[in-house]
């Protein structure tokens, strides 16, 4: 492994995700967060002459990690579009699927992203540079309860009402365009104490919202569910509530919401079988040499 693939991202849990795979060397897989490659480069490692490894990423940063591998095939895409695809390189069906929903700390220690709050920048927050609305077009176009419902639902964030109120009544003077702006904006609101919590769930919450990041999960979990084949696994590591509730619900229940689909006969309808019932975390070594790693849970379930 490369030192450029370390900085740009220490793969997290790699080990125990990619155990949860079952890897099979003639097999077909999936990374659909391809980010540093760590992932990848170890389940590649892992394949023989038969077998096929596809990477998504939608940013064009993480093409520079692009692995040499005749075994890999790079997607330059969102995995929501997992289902076409898969259509598209002729794949019925894949023996396991890979999500990490961290965000690269690439993106986090990249001041030109605009995804910390530790360095001042464009407030952009895109993943794919190439499209989309920027943090900043947010927070200068949407109106006070539109933004008030993205800070409580993607931030959880209690004082959501009062900090869309702030944001408005600034930008009717001047626009917010950059991060130093938003924290002049914002810090106020925020006691010393909390301030850095507080002000990572606001950037949560920005994050999720530029890039759809909630409705994006969902298609690909439902892409995902009839893309595999049975004895197929899906493993997911997750890093924040909302994220963890819809996996957790779609591998118990098989659909996002959480609700039991019962047969005629009163029976339980779910496409999965859960693989570990209580949630892996990383150990304290990984914490101590990855701190973003503390709040990851891996979740691995397989199709019926």
């Amino acid at each position: 492994m490369g030192n450029e693939e370390l900085t740009y991202h220490v793969p997290v849990l790699l080990m125990p995700s990619v155990d949860g795979m079952e890897i099979q060397p003639d097999g077909t897989y999936v990374d659909v967060t391809f980010g540093g490659g760590g992932h990848s480069r170890e389940i590649l490692s892992r394949l023989g002459d038969g077998g096929r490894l596809l990477g998504f990423d939608q940013d064009e940063d993480a093409e520079r990690n692009i692995v040499d591998n005749p075994h890999f095939i790079f997607v330059r895409s969102n995995f929501r579009y997992l289902h076409n695809f898969l259509r598209y390189h002729d794949i019925e069906e894949v023996d396991a699927i890979l999500a990490d929903l961290g965000v690269s700390s690439h993106h986090f220690d990249d001041s030109e992203r605009g995804f910390s709050f530790r360095f001042d920048g464009a407030l952009d927050m895109r993943m794919n540079k190439r499209a989309g609305d920027t943090a900043a077009d947010i927070i200068n176009n949407y109106d006070e309860e539109r933004l008030a419902d993205i800070f409580y639902l993607y931030g959880e964030l209690k004082n959501s009402r009062k900090l869309a109120s702030v944001l408005v009544k600034t930008r009717a003077g001047q626009k917010i365009t950059t991060i130093g702006e938003f924290l002049e904006v914002i810090k106020p609101l925020f006691g010393r104490e909390r301030e850095k919590k507080e002000l990572a769930k606001v950037f949560q919450a920005l994050r999720i919202e530029v890039n759809q990041e909630m409705e994006a999960l969902k298609e690909m979990l439902y892409a995902a569910t009839e893309a595999l084949k049975p004895g197929g696994r899906l493993v997911v590591i997750t890093y924040h509530s909302l994220e963890d509730r819809m996996v957790k619900n779609m591998m118990k229940t098989g659909n996002v919401e959480g609700k039991m689909e019962k047969d005629f006969f009163g029976n339980v309808q779910t496409p999965f079988r859960l693989v570990n019932n209580k949630v892996i975390v990383p150990d304290e070594a990984e914490i101590e040499r990855n701190p973003r790693s503390r709040s990851a849970k891996l979740r691995i379930a397989e199709k019926k």
